[in-house]
């Protein structure tokens, strides 16, 4: 690990101006995830800026009726929030389906939006990978690449984002509130995590110097027809090959909204809202989630140790919907498959 400064600011102005006076500064929360990279010698900032003690820390009624979470809100608070496990569900499910107590305890709202692949080249610092050194060369292309993505992908990285907790927000439209030298702005998470293209190096929409200081989830109701489904090798402590965020409004046997994401599928959370709309108005069965499940991996590509995921894929849309139409969401505690 490089040797590094540090800086401790108490208000969201002064800790944008700590990280704009040094391009090599990075911002710290829980630190479950940067911390890791330094050791790995994968990020090396010259400057670390705490932002433990910034008022981010609740979970408060938003403007529009939904609800805003503040960025530093531990993962494991805003699972077993109240308001949360009884309007939003899904969000609740997808973040007790990722990493352990421990970690759920440690790491924040904010720094789960950041978090970087798990692709083993990336933290193999001894092979090329574009992502953390453009222009070397992606070594998962013709390597081990069993846990990479099938869609999305570029020439350039086949790298997953990791995170389950994105995955219930994109499906749930969420939006992320950032500030930074011009002020603040509003990304939908749609447009937050970016696809690899040509510069597989950049994870994220945000500017070098832009801290995410809220996301705010919308006033709808999904909160009865839900699941979350992630598949992976083990249990528990496992990243995804493959999670399915569904949830549906259901009236008369037939679906009157729906939304989907996917995750360990791409360098993002996959969400194709035309799939969405191809559900609304057929009943909520089986047989109308296959056609959307075909559609979504229409263009899937496997890259050999990998093409499993694609059928993989498929059936967890279909299972998931289906546990979403019945009502019976994929429990996290006993978490075999329903």
């Amino acid at each position: 690990m490089n040797r590094f400064s540090y800086a401790r600011p108490t208000d969201v102005a002064e800790a944008v101006r700590e990280v704009g006076s040094d391009p090599s500064a990075r911002f710290i929360a829980g630190g479950t995830n940067l911390i890791d990279l330094m050791k790995y010698n994968v990020e090396r900032p010259t400057r670390l800026v705490d932002i433990t003690r910034l008022p981010l820390t609740t979970i408060d009624k938003a403007d529009g009726g939904g609800l805003r979470i503040g960025a530093l809100v531990p993962n494991s608070d805003l699972a077993y929030d109240d308001q949360v496990q009884a309007r939003y569900p899904l969000l609740s499910d997808a973040i007790l389906a990722g990493a352990s107590p421990q970690l759920r305890n440690m790491a924040s709202t904010g720094g789960n939006l950041l978090q970087r692949t798990r692709c083993l080249y990336f933290y193999d610092t001894a092979t090329p990978c574009n992502k953390r050194e453009p222009g070397s060369g992606c070594s998962a292309i013709e390597g081990v690449n069993r846990i990479h993505a099938i869609l999305g992908t570029s020439s350039k990285c086949i790298a997953t984002h990791p995170s389950d907790m994105c995955v219930g927000l994109a499906a749930l439209n969420a939006k992320v509130h950032v500030a930074g030298p011009s002020g603040e702005r509003v990304i939908a998470m749609a447009d937050f995590h970016r696809l690899p293209g040509d510069q597989p190096e950049r994870d994220t929409n945000l500017g070098p110097q832009e801290l995410i200081v809220a996301v705010e989830l919308p006033d709808e109701d999904f909160s009865k027809n839900y699941s979350y489904l992630k598949l992976r090798d083990r249990l528990s402590y496992a990243f995804a090959l493959v999670s399915v965020a569904a949830a549906l409004k259901i009236d008369g046997g037939k679906i009157a909204e729906a939304r989907m994401a996917l995750g360990g599928v791409a360098h993002k959370p996959w969400r194709d809202t035309t799939a969405e709309d191809m559900l609304r108005g057929k009943p909520a069965e089986e047989a109308s989630f296959k056609p959307v499940a075909d559609h979504i991996l229409r263009d899937a590509r496997g890259f050999g140790h990998n093409d499993f995921k694609i059928d993989l894929a498929r059936r967890a849309i279909v299972r998931a919907l289906s546990q979403a139409a019945a009502g019976t969401p994929q429990t996290q505690t006993d978490k075999r498959i329903k």
